[in-house]
């Protein structure tokens, strides 16, 4: 044990969600690149965690850097950081400068009980693993001024994991609320750093748990959550107690919630999870669908793919009302420089207008990373993050340069965001869609969130002022869901990830519309 410096006496604790280093898929930047206040397309569920877990005489402030701007000042004596692997630069950044004004600095979360080689030299205090069974005494030696520089979590029984203190968030800039109700996925894919810190044995939330979560976030408006889950469906018994749940609580509501979550493509094999799925209000599910080349899935260990047909799934579940995301990875070492043109073929066959597309990555911990790691094949083996944009990999690969790789990922998502293609996808999803879940008859008295007002304006500001390549994909889904109108939901959401997707492409640099018009890629030498 030891004294923390200069003898602190206020116990307070400032927590600090930073904001990622570069723009995501699924983050919201593109309101702030159109003039608008800063927003999150899901509210960090980490902090006001940690937050309701703090004792009642620790003083807890929270800020979401995404959103709010840091304060570097704030009279508290301790400083809580967290992150995964996209947050990993900007939290070294904010350590850096809390420690030199004299704060102690916690860092943990994903990043930190990974690699925690790479966070241990930045932070005073370093938490690994789950929080709620260390809380105590965690917080208990930060308010008497002795704490260890170390505290290690285990994997606890989610009953004791607090309803989230939400009353201290930002949620007026969050598009949807968070809910995790499970931790843990059965599956054992080899590039997977979520099972590697909340394990392969799922565990889960009672159903009474994860509604009166649902009820506190109803209280503030919110009308879209999304369940953070690593695998919502891996559990189907489960899965299917918490979609019940959800059916009764959107009938006794005036105004329903809408979710959306993860889940793997062998729900494909369960049509009446998926209509029980529809039936609770889901209307967008991400799915892992990787890659069409089969060798590809074997030498990760994802075989639950391989039994099991992407676009009859795609087609299932779109055929209940449920938008897919689409992850999709190149860069496996059977891979050639030919499988950017079979990716796109595929992608384009499929009635889902939004793809995450990416570089085959090694998370520290994982499997492949030790793999790879032992054959010389991971260009930075200290732990520190290479992996800036989806686009970049810390992996050498196997069937092509690392040139050729960003050259054909480079090509494949300018090809797969072009506004025809985009709108080629959009116009397929629609004709597809088939809503299940239909909103209650009575009448809501809620006002609009601002978030909300500020959406919609977003797209009025692109449909009167925007470039055309913008208002082109505008006047498309218009036009799309006047004809089909059952699919407006899901086409608007789908826009404005589309407007997300290509300020990402656009920040990296890799937003090149020529390439769209090329046949195939054009690979630059080493």
């Amino acid at each position: 044990m030891q004294d923390a410096k200069g003898g602190l006496s206020v116990s307070g604790i400032y927590l600090v969600s930073p904001a990622p280093d570069f723009p995501t898929y699924f983050s919201a930047d593109v309101m702030t690149a159109l003039g608008y206040p800063p927003a999150v397309f899901t509210a960090d569920l980490a902090i006001p965690t940690v937050a309701a877990l703090a004792a009642p005489w620790l003083q807890v402030r929270l800020v979401d850097e995404t959103v709010s701007p840091v304060d570097y000042d704030i009279d508290l004596p301790y400083v809580g950081l967290t992150g995964n692997v996209v947050n990993h630069g900007r939290m070294i950044a904010l350590a850096r400068e809390f420690r030199a004004r004299g704060k102690v600095v916690l860092i943990g979360g994903p990043y930190a009980t990974l690699s925690p080689e790479s966070l241990r030299p930045h932070c005073d205090i370093l938490v690994r693993g789950e929080i709620e069974q260390i809380a105590s005494e965690l917080f208990s030696d930060l308010k008497s001024g002795t704490w260890r520089e170390e505290y290690l979590g285990d994997r606890p029984d989610l009953s004791l994991s607090p309803t989230p203190r939400w009353s201290d968030y930002p949620l007026e800039r969050a598009m949807a609320g968070t809910i995790q109700t499970s931790r843990g996925c059965p599956f054992g894919c080899e590039f997977c750093d979520a099972i590697q810190y909340l394990g392969r044995r799922q565990r889960h939330k009672e159903p009474a748990q994860v509604l009166a979560e649902l009820e506190v976030l109803y209280e503030h408006g919110i009308r879209n959550v999304y369940l953070a889950d690593d695998n919502f469906t891996a559990n189907r018994q489960k899965a299917r107690a918490i979609l019940e749940g959800f059916q009764w609580f959107n009938r006794q509501k005036p105004e329903p919630v809408e979710f959306s979550t993860e889940m793997s493509v062998d729900v494909a094999n369960d049509p009446e999870l998926v209509e029980a799925c529809a039936r609770a209000g889901v209307t967008t599910a991400f799915v892992g669908v990787e890659t069409t080349n089969q060798d590809g899935l074997r030498e990760v260990r994802k075989s639950q793919n391989l039994a099991c047909d992407a676009l009859k799934l795609t087609n299932l579940l779109v055929g209940h009302g449920i938008s897919v995301v689409a992850g999709i990875m190149v860069g496996f070492d059977s891979d050639r420089t030919d499988i950017f043109q079979k990716i796109h073929g595929f992608a384009m066959s499929l009635p889902v207008p939004l793809l995450s597309v990416g570089a085959l990555v090694a998370p520290p911990a994982t499997p492949l990373h030790e793999r790879l790691n032992s054959k010389g094949r991971i260009v930075d083996s200290r732990g520190a993050s290479v992996v800036a944009t989806p686009w970049n990999t810390n992996i050498v690969p196997s069937g092509m340069t690392r040139t050729q790789l960003t050259d054909g990922l480079k090509w494949l998502c300018n090809h797969l965001y072009s506004p025809r293609a985009f709108g080629e996808r959009l116009s397929h999803f629609a004709c597809k869609v088939k809503p299940h879940f239909r909103a209650s008859s009575g009448k809501s008295s809620r006002t609009p969130r601002k978030i909300e007002d500020d959406v919609a304006g977003m797209f009025r500001v692109i449909e009167r002022d925007g470039r055309p390549d913008f208002r082109e994909p505008l006047e498309r889904a218009v036009k799309i869901s006047r004809e089909h109108p059952d699919s407006f939901r899901g086409v608007f959401s789908s826009l404005f990830s589309y407007y997300q997707t290509r300020h990402m492409y656009e920040a990296g640099g890799i937003w090149e519309p020529s390439l769209a018009n090329a046949p195939a890629p054009v690979f630059s030498g080493e």
